[in-house]
C-alpha cells in the first residue's frame, strides 16, 4: 500500500515549540463556539436525534429548527447572565431566514464565522468552482449582515476538499477551524501563503457527544469540566486553547442547558486565570507574535 501524505504542515511536537502567553500573561484561552445552522426541508444532509444517518423527516427537521426558534434564545440569555463572549458559525441561509439571531449576535459584539450555505450539504464533494462560489456566497452574506467579512471559517461537517485551504486564503480568510490536530494554533500551507489553524474541539462538542455517542447531559458537563481542569494545569507549561462547541438544537434543550450552566460556572470560578476569547481574537493575537514563534 502506498501511503498518501499531505504537504500542508510539518510535524512539530508540542515539546519542541516556542513559549508565549495570551493577553494579560494568561496561559489558557477559553473559547465558546456556537453553531447557527439552517437545513433544507426533507432533502440533503442533517442530524437526527436518535440514529446517525437517518432519513430526513418532518420530525428531525423540527427538532433542528427548535434550535433557531427556542434553544438559541435560551443560550443567548445564559451567555448574557454569565457575561461570556461567544463565536457563532453561521450558515448563509440562517442569516437570511433568522435575522433576529443576527441582530442579537451584533448587539452582543460576538464574532461571526463563515459556515457554508446550509448544513444540508458538504463542500468536500464539490468541484473547485462550486466550492469557490459557496465560500463567496457565505462571505458576502456575513459581510452584508455584519458590515465586515468574516475572518474565520468552519466547513459544514468539519470537512475540506483538497483545495479548501487554498480557496479560503484566496478569499481573504485569516484562519479556519477544520483541522482538530492541536491544542495550539499552527500555520498551514496554501498555494498563496500560510493560513492559521485555530483549535476547535470535536470531543468537547455537544453534537457528536450527545447525539451520536448518546452521552448524557451530565456526561457532557463532566467532559467540559475535566477538559478545562486538565488544560488549565497543563497550561502552566505552555499556552493552550480550550474550546467547547455548542449547537442550540442540542444544548438548548433545558435539561442540557442546566448542565452547561453548571460547567460554565465552574470555568468562570477561574476567570482571573484564563483569557475569555473568540477564535478570531486568538488568531489576531498570534498574528502579532514574532515570526517563528508559532509553527
Amino acid at each position: 500500500m502506498e501511503i498518501a501524505r499531505h504537504d500542508r504542515y510539518d510535524y512539530v511536537p508540542l515539546s519542541d515549540r516556542a513559549d508565549y502567553t495570551w493577553p494579560g500573561g494568561r496561559r489558557l484561552a477559553v473559547c465558546l463556539c456556537n453553531n447557527v445552522e439552517w437545513f433544507s426541508f426533507m432533502t440533503g444532509l442533517g442530524s437526527d436525534h436518535t440514529v446517525p444517518g437517518a432519513a430526513q423527516t418532518t420530525r428531525n427537521y423540527a427538532w433542528r429548527d427548535y434550535g433557531n426558534r427556542v434553544g438559541m434564545w435560551y443560550l443567548f440569555d445564559l451567555l448574557d447572565d454569565l457575561g461570556l463572549p461567544c463565536s457563532h458559525n453561521l450558515n448563509a441561509e440562517a442569516i437570511r431566514n433568522a435575522p433576529q439571531i443576527v441582530e442579537r449576535i451584533r448587539a452582543r459584539g460576538d464574532e461571526p464565522i463563515g459556515h457554508g450555505r446550509t448544513n444540508s450539504e458538504r463542500q468536500d464533494v464539490m468541484g473547485e468552482d462550486e466550492e469557490r462560489a459557496l465560500i463567496a456566497e457565505t462571505t458576502e452574506a456575513i459581510a452584508s449582515a455584519f458590515g465586515t467579512p468574516p475572518r474565520g471559517w468552519l466547513g459544514p461537517y468539519i470537512v475540506q476538499s483538497p483545495v479548501t485551504l487554498d480557496l479560503l486564503k484566496e478569499a481573504g480568510y485569516a484562519y479556519h477551524l477544520d483541522w482538530p490536530a492541536d491544542d495550539q494554533p499552527f500555520r498551514m500551507r496554501t498555494r498563496s501563503g500560510p493560513i492559521l489553524s485555530v483549535p476547535y474541539s470535536i470531543e468537547v462538542n455537544d453534537s457528536p457527544a450527545l447525539v451520536f455517542r448518546h452521552e448524557t447531559a451530565r456526561d457532557f458537563e463532566a467532559m467540559m469540566i475535566d477538559q478545562f481542569d486538565e488544560m488549565l494545569a497543563q497550561s502552566a507549561r505552555r499556552p493552550l486553547v480550550y474550546t467547547a462547541v455548542l449547537h442550540p438544537f442540542v444544548i438548548g434543550q433545558p435539561f442540557r442547558l442546566r448542565a452547561l450552566r453548571r460547567a460554565l460556572t465552574h470555568i468562570l470560578a477561574h476567570r482571573d486565570d484564563i483569557w475569555l476569547a473568540t477564535p478570531g481574537q486568538v488568531a489576531e493575537h498570534v498574528a502579532g507574535l514574532p515570526e517563528g514563534v508559532v509553527p
